[in-house]
Parts: C-alpha cells; structure tokens; sequence
C-alpha cells in the first residue's frame, strides 16, 4: 500500500520548566512510513517530546514540520484531528458506547455522514466483532479497550500516529498480541508512527528506527541491528543489556531442563 504518513521535522527543539531542560536542542528528520521507538529511562524526555508534536505542550523554542507546514501555525483542533493520538490510561469515555468513543473525533469534526459505516470498518481494521458497538467501556477487557483507543485515534484517517507507553499496562500476552498487530495494521495503512516504551524488546522488534533519550537529548539513533551490534554508546548499550540479559537467562534455564 502506498505510503500515506507525513515526514515530520523537528529543529533545535526545547522544552524547559524553570531550570529543568526536559527536551534540550533535538533535532531530527522522520521520513514518511516510518515507524520509530522513543526509548529511554523515566524523565529522559520522551512524553515531553512526543506532546510537542501535537501542541499538548508548547515548546520554549525550535520548529516542528509535518510535511510541508509548520505545526505553530496550524490551530491545535484542527491538528489533532490529523494526528492520532494513543496512550496507556486508554481513557475511553465511561458514559459512552463503544461506537460513540470511536466515532468521538469524527462527532467533534462535524461530519455526521457515514458515522456508523466508518466505526464498523474500524472494528474490522483492529479486529473487534460488530456488536461491540454497543457495549460500554466496562464491559470490555483492557487489551479490548486498547483497540479501540487505536481504532478511535484512527477514526479521521490521520497518517501520523504518536503512541505514548500504549500497551505499557497490559498483562505480556495481550501485549505481544497488540504490538503485533499494530505493527501489520501500521504496514497496511503507510503510517507515520512514533511510540514511546521503556521496554527496549518491544522498540527492537516493533520499530524500523530507535532513538535512545536521556537528559532531554537524543543519545543514539540507529536500527535495531545497529543497536544490537553494541556499538552506538553507553546510554543504549545499558538498555539493550537488559533484553540480552533475560534471553540468555531462558535459554539457560531451558538448558537445565
């Protein structure tokens, strides 16, 4: 399928609170298609990063680009309705049906044509039966709930997709279920996709790109083989041990079995 995401252009980008320079000078080049893990410890600036790009937090300085236009200049409504936006707390609303949820941004648009046709295609794009739509948030499991958080940020057909921790608080099966996934539905759809996670084994096998954050600035980026190659710095090599660490820790639990 052609590819339909934006590039995006980040230049000399900073976000300070008082002395904390949370995201400090980045810049970088995201070409179209692409789908890139933002990885680094807790406070390295990764959520900080990501809410600039959709104006959840304004940056003290720098410019971002999708494509060709310059994020400041384009009304914040109008821009989050063309980006997708999914994070770890879900945040369906409780008091609205499944179909409801889905079809909110759609609803915000004004577009009242084809609303229940677009939120059963939806469903079938991540894989949830049609009588969900009438169901509540609370009758949902959490891996349930997740994909409709994906099929509601993909509701008004945006080709850049920021997903902060999305699976981060799913039990592991439902994890690795839903990150599989994600990653056929973001080939399908030619997405721009920039995800957020600690969990370094999921950015090395879902992301085709990872950059490594910490103190606000980009410390490495590289492919998962260069990565794993282990020679791309200190700050990924730290993360990187970790997934290494717990395979080899399996592969000689299973040698004494």
């Amino acid at each position: 399928m052609p590819v339909s995401g934006p590039s995006l252009s980040l230049h000399q980008l900073s976000r300070h609170y008082g002395a904390l320079r949370a995201v400090d000078s980045v810049s970088l080049e995201i070409a179209a298609g692409s789908l890139v893990a933002l990885v680094g410890l807790s406070g390295s600036g990764k959520s900080t990063l990501l809410k600039m790009i959709n104006r959840l937090v304004e940056p003290t300085s720098g410019t971002i680009r999708i494509g060709d236009e310059a994020v400041d200049s384009i009304d914040p409504h109008v821009l989050r309705r063309r980006i997708g936006y999914v994070f770890q707390n879900i945040g369906l609303f409780p008091h609205m049906t499944i179909a409801r949820n889905i079809a909110i941004g759609l609803e915000l648009a004004g577009e009242k044509e084809g609303r229940n046709a677009r939120v059963a295609e939806l469903l079938d794009l991540v894989e949830l039966p049609q009588d969900m739509a009438t169901r509540m948030p609370d009758q949902l499991s959490g891996g349930q709930q997740q994909r409709v958080g994906v099929a509601r940020a993909l509701a008004t057909r945006p080709g850049l997709m920021l997903m902060d921790e999305p699976f981060g608080a799913l039990d592991p099966v439902t994890r690795d279920n839903l990150t599989g996934q994600y990653k056929a539905l973001h080939e399908r759809l030619g997405l721009t996709t920039i995800i957020v996670t600690h969990d370094m084994a999921e950015a090395l096998y879902l992301a085709d790109r990872i950059l490594v954050m910490e103190g606000g600035r980009i410390r490495a980026d590289a492919t998962p083989a260069e990565l794993l190659s282990g020679d791309v710095g200190a700050e990924a090599e730290a993360l990187v041990a970790i997934p290494r660490a717990q395979a080899a820790h399996l592969i000689a639990l299973g040698k004494q079995a």
